[in-house]
């Protein structure tokens, strides 16, 4: 087949930048799920551009592994994948195995297939005598929520430590409450990689108290677990325990951001007005903005609740060369809230929304609201929700809110 040079360029070209904007887009404030579909669509029409151009599109995709980068590594698995020959997939997990970071490209890969398309690559993957491939092959059967069985335990008690993380963490997403025993020493693990999702997995089945204290450790420091620990931990505290950690995290400047997520997760509208004042501080007011939608389900844009940015503000990179700042803002594309309207809002309103109990996106949780909000709500909210079913559900596997669009939107049709 001949293709055009600069379309099947372009082609490739939009695949590899649609997969680095979807893989931020799964936890951005304002994606839903429909807004994740289209853009997932949108990555699918660009790979079939690249899988009509067969041979040429492979070989377009191999040129561009030298990039070593994982948006690349996901087109080209795909393609490997689906052709099933095992020398372009063995090409591409050369590349894939360099990095943990280049390893997501491959994960990835696989969950974007059909898992009839994906199980025997995973089976086989998991039956590697390398690490990083038994992990990847484990990652791939956590992205489905297909158990991989043995493979599972033994690779919990095997001495590689990212092998053993990502198990770990694989058993509290696909709800193995029989694993919790074996997690149990891991909480004690000098890496803090086991360490923490072991902490997570166990909190996240069954709740026990000293995986509860741990995340609570994870949370009150500085470090890449932070707010996944805040997530679960809050989630597995009665009301009263969780209101107390959350003022202890307010009494701290070091932490008063994970303090205003906290009142967001607790969901008691009793915070609502703490949260209205963070309204007026501009580095935390975006992100208490979100925590008052997540209490009471406002959106804050489409009322007419926000404001212009306060002039002056900066936050996340800046064009300035001296700036050593290179974070990206975390709270992009949240509005933000004026909080003088906000608390007039709530005057009038806050007789709804009864305090002490738990509210999620303006209702309070149940299962059916839950899977309402999976439908409906904003990633972030989506993520919470996810939790919450979990939590609610035992033994059964968290819902995977950073699948393909179209698959989550297949199985939620059905839901509830």
């Amino acid at each position: 087949m001949l293709t055009l040079v600069p379309v099947l360029s372009q082609q490739g070209d939009q695949a590899f930048f649609l997969w680095g904007l979807r893989s931020r887009a799964v936890n951005a404030p304002h994606y839903d799920l429909t807004d994740l579909a289209k853009l997932d669509n949108r990555v699918e029409a660009h790979i079939d551009g690249l899988r009509i151009a067969g041979e040429e599109g492979w070989q377009l995709c191999l040129n561009e592994l030298s990039w070593e980068e994982p948006g690349e590594i996901f087109a080209a698995a795909v393609l490997a994948l689906e052709s099933g020959n095992e020398t372009k997939i063995q090409t591409v997990l050369k590349a894939a195995t360099k990095s943990p970071d280049l390893a997501r490209g491959f994960i990835s890969a696989l969950g974007w297939l059909d898992y009839q398309v994906a199980e025997p690559y995973i089976k086989q993957l998991c039956a590697s005598d390398e690490p990083a491939l038994r992990r990847i092959g484990i990652a791939g059967s956590a992205i489905h929520r297909k158990d991989p069985g043995r493979v599972l335990s033994n690779a919990i008690a095997d001495p590689d430590p990212l092998l053993r993380a990502r198990a770990i963490r694989a058993a509290g997403e696909l709800g193995r409450t029989d694993l919790v025993p074996t997690l149990q020493s891991e909480l004690r693990s000098k890496d803090d990689r086991c360490r923490f999702w072991a902490a997570w997995s166990i909190a996240l089945l069954v709740g026990y108290s000293n995986a509860v204290e741990t995340l609570q450790t994870f949370a009150e420091t500085a470090g890449p677990f932070r707010e996944r620990a805040l997530h679960v931990a809050l989630r597995r505290m009665d009301i009263n325990s969780a209101g107390r950690w959350q003022r202890q995290l307010a009494a701290n400047p070091k932490s008063a951001r994970s303090a205003v997520i906290a009142a967001g997760i607790i969901g008691d509208p009793a915070f609502v007005p703490w949260l209205i004042e963070q309204m007026s501080n501009p580095p935390l007011a975006r992100v208490a903005g979100e925590a008052f939608t997540m209490i009471t389900g406002v959106d804050v844009a489409y009322e007419d609740l926000d404001a212009d940015k306060p002039e002056g503000f900066e936050s996340g990179p800046t064009e300035d060369p001296n700036d050593d700042n290179v974070e990206m803002d975390p709270d992009d594309r949240l509005p933000w809230p004026d909080a003088d309207l906000i608390a007039n809002w709530w005057e009038q309103h806050n007789a709804e929304f009864p305090p002490g109990i738990r509210h999620i996106v303006g209702k309070p949780i149940t299962e059916e609201w839950l899977k309402q909000v999976l439908r409906t709500g904003r990633q972030r909210q989506r993520v919470g929700a996810a939790l919450e079913l979990a939590i609610m559900q035992r033994d059964q596997p968290l819902f995977e809110v950073r699948a393909p669009g179209f698959r989550q939107l297949q199985a939620l049709s059905g839901a509830g």
